[in-house]
């Protein structure tokens, strides 16, 4: 008997779908980040007004990814990605009619808080639709999916930047847009099989491994908490340096590498189609015994990219070098190998309680180097790139400590061993 009456989406089609969390999450920061410079001409917005606003945007990301993910265990995957999208939308266009400082902080906590709570649900709908054949794979072109929310609002941005109070209209339409077609997918996606299972054993009293492993302190016990313990110190720590590129670049370049902000930007074009590239790659060999090793040399790629700026300054050339080198750690050994590893290492009940929780912690320490980053930088680049050299070193490393052994612990497939003893001598309560 099938625990839903639906068939089984296809998990291509769920990846997709439900992978366009990724999309929006990047369309609103980007999006974000250039729609409040246009606020701060029209609206005549001070600096900190325009703190605030960044900061309540990047602080309801991390607040929604906390409670998103515990929600989406507790209640379900669909459930809780169907009333984020409804948020999203709704934050959206608050934004797109925004013509007060107040108005434009409650869009940016609904748009963020929304569209951070949606991702650890949307990434276990996507891994518990997959195979163990696949996963990897799907998960990893969830990666592509930001990329191409970036490179969206580039576009938009460079067409209306110039407009006036038409760019956030534009640019906070565009996101409610795409959201509504979202929601319209979404709907077609039934409740995550695996997660039904493991309520129906739980309510039934069955006991398995899935419907016994549903407490939050089993995340600070044994393999569960070294893993996530690992993760978070990775996530968190190799992130600094793609935050750091993404919210200062521009400032560095400009003072320390004696360039104009329009050759600033030129200066960093070539990291997308390398990114887009290695994501491509990433997605061929996520679900091989191989990753493990693309992981070890996306690794030292990752650690040598601040490290060349920290001894070489931020010449053009020297930032080039850097940029190239973050673009094959970052396919390797950064947010595809660590949302992999998310979804294989927890149990159902888990799942999206750990992601959600590695993801806030990993936001909240960007916020946090964010926010004394320009003082780093009074004396030069070198001192906050050996910061970010010695993070990365660490989070990497703590990375192949503990996943040297664990890199190819399933837990799907532990799951699926230890239920089905279980299930054969007590029946499932379906609900």
């Amino acid at each position: 008997m099938s625990l839903t009456s639906k068939p089984a989406p296809r998990p291509w089609w769920v990846a997709v779908v439900s992978g366009m969390a990724s999309y929006v999450d990047a369309a609103a920061i980007t999006g974000f980040a250039t729609a409040i410079v246009v606020f701060q001409q029209i609206l005549g917005l001070n600096e900190i007004q325009i703190g605030m606003a960044g900061g309540a945007l990047t602080a309801s990301m991390a607040i929604g990814a906390l409670v998103g993910g515990r929600l989406g265990d507790r209640f379900g995957r669909r459930p809780v990605f169907t009333a984020t999208m409804i948020a999203l939308i709704i934050g959206a266009v608050v934004l797109v009619f925004a013509s007060s400082f107040p108005v434009i902080l409650i869009g940016a906590i609904m748009l963020g808080f929304a569209s951070g709570a949606d991702l650890p649900v949307s990434l276990s709908t996507i891994s518990e639709a997959a195979t163990e054949h696949n996963r990897g794979r799907l998960i990893g072109f969830t990666n592509l999916l930001w990329m191409a929310g970036i490179i969206a609002n580039i576009v938009i941005s460079t067409l209306v930047g110039d407009l006036g109070a038409v760019a956030p209209m534009i640019l906070f339409g565009h996101i409610a847009v795409v959201g509504a077609l979202i929601l319209l997918g979404r709907l077609t996606i039934p409740e995550s099989a695996t997660w039904l299972a493991a309520r129906a054993e739980r309510r039934a009293g069955v006991k398995t491994v899935r419907a016994e492993r549903a407490g939050i302190r089993i995340l600070f016990r044994g393999p569960y908490g070294t893993v996530f313990l690992a993760l978070i110190m990775f996530a968190s720590l190799t992130n600094l340096i793609a935050s750091t590129i993404g919210s200062y670049g521009t400032y560095i370049l400009v003072n320390f590498g004696d360039v104009s902000i329009s050759q600033a930007s030129l200066v960093t074009l070539p990291l997308l189609p390398v990114s887009i590239i290695g994501y491509l790659w990433f997605m061929k060999i996520a679900d091989k015994p191989v990753r493990f090793r693309y992981f070890q040399a996306g690794g030292i790629a990752f650690v040598l990219s601040p490290l060349v700026v920290a001894l070489f300054g931020a010449s053009v050339p020297v930032y080039l070098v850097s940029l190239l080198l973050m673009g094959v750690g970052s396919a390797f050994a950064f947010e595809g190998i660590q949302r992999v590893w998310a979804q294989e290492q927890f149990p159902t009940l888990l799942r999206t309680t750990a992601q959600g929780s590695i993801i806030a912690i990993q936001r909240f320490t960007a916020a946090a180097l964010a926010s004394v980053t320009p003082t780093l930088l009074i004396g030069g680049p070198s001192l906050l790139f050996g910061i970010l050299t010695v993070g990365s070193a660490i989070g990497v490393g703590w990375a192949w400590i503990v996943f040297r052994t664990r890199d190819r612990h399933d837990e799907f497939e532990s799951e699926a061993g230890a239920t089905e003893p279980a299930e054969r001598s007590a029946p499932i309560a379906f609900h």
